[in-house]
């Protein structure tokens, strides 16, 4: 069989490389190019078009449209060329559902792998899934109920990042590489966006020096500029590290965490934590106007409750955070609260391997 794959981020990749992995270990003859990176091409998918050529996607979009559209072009162009029996398209909501659009008027099969977020915000889309999609793979276990009540045909796959985190081995090489005078170690995720990390960096550093005995462990991202991480170097107490997330979870005591998906790798990882978020005011205002959901974080939103505290605008302050820290590290209740509820997220995540059943149900549909 032959497939058409799309990711767009990284993110995208590291998933669609586990899911063109599962296809070629079930199907060995299946052939699949597509658009993506490293990790997919590691899987084996021919690469006909980096993800990182993408980065300019929702940024200056007035300034863009002539590119944009001649990548719509390239892409159909090549879909046509090579014939797929199916196109496996790979969260990247606001390219891939343009191309679902296409593809299905073109009578191609559609798979759609990490359910575009429409129960968030964007409803209206649900209406082009419905229409465009043949089979929406979700990797939140409420989503099955969400899209099924839309007459959506969709299943719950498992989560990918469960599969990912039981693989991880942590390395023994990177924690003796820290420094080992201190009594616990406190994880900071600040995101990949510039001024995200800048806001948390700027918060932290205060925070960090009101716990003398602890190390402050930043995950960097080797995306960014190590400039945008330059400030920790001068606190005693504080060490960066780049492109060693899990490395640092595996450690960690407690963690403060930028919102997104870090949220939930870092539950899966049995670390207590604080989910903080801050923007500007006007996009916060717009925001609240047009986001649909109670929580920000995956952890609250799997589970329905606030299982994790959200510090959020004007909320993520320092003495908030200082506060949530210290409990999170000192009172053996709130932690044991926390860690209790991880367990029951794991539960109701289960122990689907995703990328396998992904490719199960891709491969007999």
């Amino acid at each position: 069989m032959k497939f058409f794959m799309i990711a767009g981020e990284k993110s995208g990749d590291l998933h669609a490389g586990s899911l063109a992995f599962a296809i070629n270990k079930r199907s060995p003859k299946a052939e699949i190019q597509g658009w993506g990176g490293e990790e997919m091409a590691r899987s084996g998918v021919k690469i006909l078009q980096d993800y990182k050529g993408l980065a300019f996607m929702g940024l200056d979009f007035l300034s863009s449209i002539g590119k944009i559209r001649k990548l719509f072009r390239t892409c159909k162009e090549q879909i046509l060329d090579f014939k797929p029996d199916a196109i496996i398209l790979v969260d990247y909501s606001g390219f891939n559902l343009r191309i679902a659009r296409w593809a299905k008027r073109k009578g191609f099969k559609v798979h759609y792998y990490i359910a575009p977020k429409t129960w968030a915000w964007n409803s209206f889309r649900n209406r082009s899934i419905k229409k465009n999609v043949d089979q929406l793979l979700a990797i939140l276990p409420f989503e099955e109920e969400y899209f099924s009540q839309r007459n959506i045909p969709v299943s719950y796959v498992g989560n990918p990042l469960v599969e990912r985190i039981e693989r991880f081995q942590p390395s023994e090489e990177f924690r003796k590489s820290l420094p080992q005078e201190f009594d616990r170690v406190v994880a900071l995720l600040p995101g990949s966006r510039p001024k995200e990390v800048e806001r948390i960096a700027e918060k932290m550093k205060v925070v960090a020096r009101k716990f003398e005995d602890t190390l402050f462990v930043i995950a960097g991202v080797a995306d960014l500029d190590s400039s945008f991480y330059a400030s920790f170097g001068c606190i005693r107490n504080c060490e960066v590290v780049i492109d060693k997330t899990y490395d640092v979870l595996a450690m960690a005591d407690a963690a403060i965490v930028a919102s997104g998906t870090a949220t939930l790798e870092t539950a899966l990882f049995n670390v207590p934590q604080i989910v903080v978020y801050q923007t500007s005011g006007i996009t916060y205002w717009l925001a609240k106007k047009l986001i649909n959901v109670k929580y920000i974080s995956l952890v609250n939103l799997i589970m329905d409750e606030e299982v994790v505290s959200e510090l959020v605008q004007d909320d993520f302050n320092t003495t908030n955070v200082y506060s949530g820290l210290h409990n999170l590290l000192e009172d053996t209740k709130i932690r044991e609260n926390q860690l209790e509820s991880y367990r029951e997220l794991k539960r109701k995540l289960g122990s689907k391997k995703a990328s396998e059943e992904a490719a199960k149900i891709i491969l007999t549909n």
